[in-house]
């Protein structure tokens, strides 16, 4: 059972707008959710379906079905066989099992368990050729022989389309059956549906356009061109063109459009020339996360294990304070520009320069978490666990025999003597365990032996800039060229007690549809910075006055050039170490309070919406709905903090471990955290809306309506 929140936290839940529109008849309507991901783990889309499956299943029931491939491992791991609960389900699979193609049901062990129909494709692949003729016949389209994701796409949508028409057929006309399919891979199985005049009404989301993928992975100037590519060619240059005409014949054929947020929506507008009906915002079960103030200690107590990892990898040259070292981390796929690692390690430069210029006695410690081909732990990165290791067991074997003599000598009643208690063995012993210690090079800048050293983007980006780790570097860089595993011999902590131990995610991206790394830094109470050219950052300035006094820093990457930008990341890094721990303690308050907004629960009505207005489309004759009605749901929008700097002195109940030398920091301006959260709480306005402008915001130039 979840733990309830404090009420200074984060408690948003009893002013949440109300949900205005009546809700869906789902006694009388079968949902059916199509993605490549359903069961099987490649991208972002994957954490979509599973923290979304818990509220779509609670409100549907038996109602809900996830669809997509079959992978044997997968299946035996994640899901829990069972009998289709509707008959109707049951005879549509009898109907393409009898005609060989293997059909797989169950329940898929996620929070909510949702029941799952899976389609094996390789036991239908002897369609493939007459189902390419069915699609050429359909809507011209030609898929290459040799590109296997798009033709697995479309064995996959032609066995979901007859799925679908053989369901249909036994159904009749109650109930009526939703379909909702995620990216281009799911888009033939709607083409074909479609086509086929399947009483069904559909939806379907891009969470980032293919050829937005492709433009911006090789460094275009993405936004700033949108009105002027020639789609077709740039599609065809990049040998994609089959791929992208799915994708644009599946969103044309759908009732309803919608994507994941503001700035994709101007994108698609652009590149598949139809404009979004719905933005639908990607959420996380925040519960997981909260826990009264319990997030404060976890951040306490995984930094301890994160600075126990620092004291090995830097022994020999640990001549900076750890108690008043930050931990910033840049995570995700490794798209070196995409992510804004470039810009990323150039400010980095720049907060060096101006840290040692201000003779600032913080250290940052910076990791980067991005996947890479390596071969095999670094020696030095192993050396330096072990050393470690070893100074901790000499200093307790010293410890316990000294304790053990002054222990004797006070039940005699007697002060010891400090020369008599450690014996000459005893220095001898921690005068080798200090000699161990001494290391006459530089701690590695990464933690594994990689494969491309030479050419790995961000080690010559390391060594252009020259962040080696030196003893008057203030910025200290570790490159961690794996996901994190609490299993791992070197950094044993997943992912998400690493990012508690952390001070700041940095995720300046230069293209993120959405961006779920800074939105599961906020959850667990971590401040990020992110940027006006991600859905998570758009969303933000939608609905928060100043992000900023919040943890959410937005860097401008649209309407300023990459120097401005590289400039303001450097200065919010830099006002970041300027702060005092009391000052972040409260700021992560502030951060942790923003989870509700980010909370399945509120996001999950977009769609509810999406849904209505699909049924409206497709069984007008059933379902009333007046498209010109704007979407009647409101966002939050919070005001600027009331203290700015924040005041800890009525929150020291929130610190975990108190610190004396920073008591007078801030004692002369009051500061009440439970009347700061009621504040926030009454502040909920801002509807938002497809294409809206938040009030006393200008549109900028050249920004769409979308």
């Amino acid at each position: 059972m979840p733990l309830s929140r404090s009420l200074s936290m984060s408690s948003l839940s009893g002013v949440l707008p109300a949900w205005e529109e009546d809700e869906l008849p789902v006694d009388d309507l079968l949902l059916f959710e199509v993605a490549w991901e359903v069961t099987n783990k490649v991208g972002g889309i994957y954490t979509v379906l599973q923290t979304k499956a818990k509220i779509t299943t609670d409100e549907w029931r038996e109602n809900y079905y996830m669809m997509g491939p079959y992978f044997e491992h997968n299946f035996s791991t994640q899901v829990e066989g069972c009998e289709p609960p509707h008959p109707a389900v049951r005879k549509a699979m009898d109907s393409l099992i009898h005609n060989g193609c293997q059909v797989h049901f169950g329940r898929w062990l996620i929070e909510g368990s949702p029941f799952v129909i899976l389609f094996d494709i390789g036991s239908a692949a002897w369609n493939l050729d007459r189902w390419k003729g069915d699609l050429w016949q359909t809507c011209s389209i030609g898929l290459p022989y040799d590109d296997r994701e798009a033709n697995d796409s479309l064995i996959l949508g032609s066995l979901i389309a007859w799925f679908f028409k053989e369901l249909t057929d036994q159904l009749g006309d109650k109930p009526n059956v939703i379909g909702h399919f995620h990216e281009w891979q799911a888009g033939p199985g709607l083409i074909l549906s479609r086509s086929r005049k399947i009483p069904m009404a559909t939806v379907f989301t891009t969470h980032a356009t293919l050829l937005g993928r492709y433009l911006c992975a090789g460094n275009a100037d993405f936004y700033n061109n949108l009105d002027k590519f020639s789609i077709d060619k740039e599609a065809g240059d990049r040998q994609i063109y089959h791929r992208y005409c799915l994708e644009r014949a599946a969103v044309h054929c759908a009732h309803v459009f919608t994507t994941v947020s503001q700035i994709t929506a101007v994108e698609a507008n652009h590149m598949l020339h139809r404009k979004p009906d719905v933005v639908t915002p990607n959420g996380l079960n925040v519960k997981k996360f909260s826990a009264m103030h319990e997030f404060q200690n976890l951040h306490s107590t995984n930094k301890t294990r994160i600075q126990e990892f620092v004291r090995g990898h830097f022994y020999g040259h640990l001549d900076f304070n750890l108690d008043r070292t930050l931990f910033f981390f840049i995570a995700g796929r490794y798209e070196f520009c995409n992510k804004g690692a470039d810009i990323f390690l150039e400010s980095l430069s720049r907060l060096n320069y101006l840290l040692r210029v201000h003779r600032n006695d913080v250290t940052v410690v910076v990791f980067f978490i991005m996947p890479a081909k390596t071969n095999n732990f670094n020696v030095e990165s192993l050396k330096g666990q072990a050393v470690r290791k070893q100074l901790w067991d000499t200093a307790h074997a010293v410890k316990e025999k000294f304790g053990k003599k002054l222990y004797d000598a006070l039940l005699k009643g007697q002060i010891p003597d400090m020369n008599s208690i450690l014996d000459r063995d005893d220095f001898t012993i921690m005068k080798r365990a200090i000699y161990a210690t001494q290391r006459h090079s530089l701690p590695p800048v990464t933690t594994h032996n990689m494969l491309d050293d030479t050419t790995d983007p961000i080690l010559c980006n390391v060594r252009r800039i020259g962040l080696f780790n030196s003893r008057n570097d203030r910025v200290k860089v570790i490159f961690h060229p794996e996901f994190l595993s609490s299993t791992s011999p070197l950094l044993p902590m997943d992912y998400e007690d690493f990012v508690r131990g952390c001070n700041l995610g940095v995720f300046p991206s230069y293209y993120e549809p959405w961006g779920y790394t800074p939105g599961e830094c906020t959850v667990m109470g971590i401040p990020s910075v992110t940027t006006n050219l991600s859905g998570f950052g758009c969303f933000m300035e939608e609905h928060i006055s100043d992000p900023a006094a919040y943890g959410i820093y937005i860097v401008d990457r649209r309407f300023r050039s990459p120097e401005e930008s590289c400039n303001q990341l450097t200065q919010f890094m830099f006002s970041f170490c300027q702060q005092s721990r009391r000052q972040r303690i409260i700021q992560r308050n502030r951060t942790e309070r923003l989870s509700d907004l980010l909370d399945w629960r509120y996001l999950g009505r977009f769609y509810v919406h999406a849904r209505r207005l699909a049924l409206s489309r497709a069984f007008p004759d059933k379902f009333q709905f007046d498209p010109a009605v704007p979407l009647k749901t409101e966002g939050f929008h919070y005001p600027r903090p009331a203290s700015v700097p924040p005041s800890p002195s009525a929150s020291l109940h929130s610190t975990p471990h108190h610190s004396d030398a920073e008591d007078d920091d801030d004692d002369n301006e009051p500061y009440d955290e439970d009347e700061e959260a009621e504040r926030d709480r009454l502040n909920i306005k801002a509807p938002f809306v497809l294409g809206a402008v938040p009030k006393g915001k200008k549109k900028q130039p050249g920004e769409s309506g979308n």
